[in-house]
């Protein structure tokens, strides 16, 4: 709607996962140095926790374009809130395939012996192929039931490096840790433990510039204040961020404005205040 407006090629504060739109932070690189280092090593499992909107998972789809020709398959659960059984169903599948679990009626959850069977059978054949799995659990701070976080660590008992080896990285807000930290055979084997921070003032200034430069921006369309009060009013995190820009953008827009100020920034703030939105 705005683009044309604003001579931009394509909306630059849209939340996707798409590898251009990574700005690669003093925080979000760090993040990814440890969770490289963590699967190149087989060292089994890591955490990486920080603020909802902060870019754990952006950093973990970058991590898989980075290393995607070494690694297969790299599997993604995002609704962590399910029953242990259900769980292991769904990584016992995702592994192995369809066919592997062809004996069972459709979308049934398999007996725990079973999955957990066809997850070793699975895991030794991709070490046979020289593959090796990456298991992404998104939120796994909802996990409120105690058995699902037994069940991974049932999993962590496959993890036998360089025949087999595995990389499980839970991703969560900073409950994750204390609720790992009530089962010490799992928290102990935390290889790495990584945390996002927000981003800087200046950081957040250069967050947005990147984002426009990406988006083919002709010129400057914040100014500095604009920019400085983006950082404040956000503290820094990558979603907030977006959603400010984005309806400052909007609003320049329906106002035909040639540049936004701090002040159009409030503004838009204010609104997000007026209407409950955090």
């Amino acid at each position: 709607m705005y683009s044309q407006h604003w001579k931009l090629k394509r909306r630059p504060f849209e939340n996707t996962l798409e590898p251009e739109f990574y700005f690669p932070s003093q925080t979000h690189q760090a993040a990814l140095l440890k969770l490289r280092y963590l699967i190149e090593n087989q060292k089994g499992t890591g955490v990486l926790v920080g603020p909802t909107g902060a870019g754990k998972t952006f950093v973990t789809h970058r991590l898989a374009k980075e290393l995607n020709q070494q690694l297969g398959p790299w599997i993604n659960l995002v609704f962590p809130q399910m029953s242990a059984d259900d769980l292991l169903t769904d990584v016992a599948v995702r592994l192995g395939g369809e066919s592997v679990v062809s004996d069972w009626p459709t979308h049934s959850v398999l007996p725990r012996s079973a999955a957990l069977r066809i997850i070793e059978r699975s895991l030794d054949e991709h070490a046979r192929a020289g593959r090796q799995p990456v298991l992404v659990i998104d939120d796994a701070h909802l996990i409120d039931d105690p058995a699902t976080l037994q069940a991974l660590e049932l999993l962590l008992n496959f993890q036998q490096p360089p025949q087999r080896a595995f990389s499980l990285i839970l991703l969560g807000d900073r409950r994750l840790l204390s609720q790992l930290a009530r089962l010490p055979r799992f928290d102990e084997r935390l290889a790495v433990r990584a945390m996002l921070q927000s981003l800087s003032p200046d950081e957040a200034a250069r967050y947005i510039q990147f984002r426009l430069e990406v988006s083919d921006a002709r010129s400057a369309i914040f100014d500095d204040e604009a920019l400085a009060a983006i950082a404040e009013l956000s503290g820094g995190i990558p979603r907030r961020i977006n959603r400010l820009a984005d309806l400052a953008l909007l609003v320049g827009y329906a106002d035909a404005r040639g540049e936004l100020t701090a002040a159009d920034v409030a503004a838009v703030s204010d609104e997000f205040a007026t209407v409950g939105v955090d």
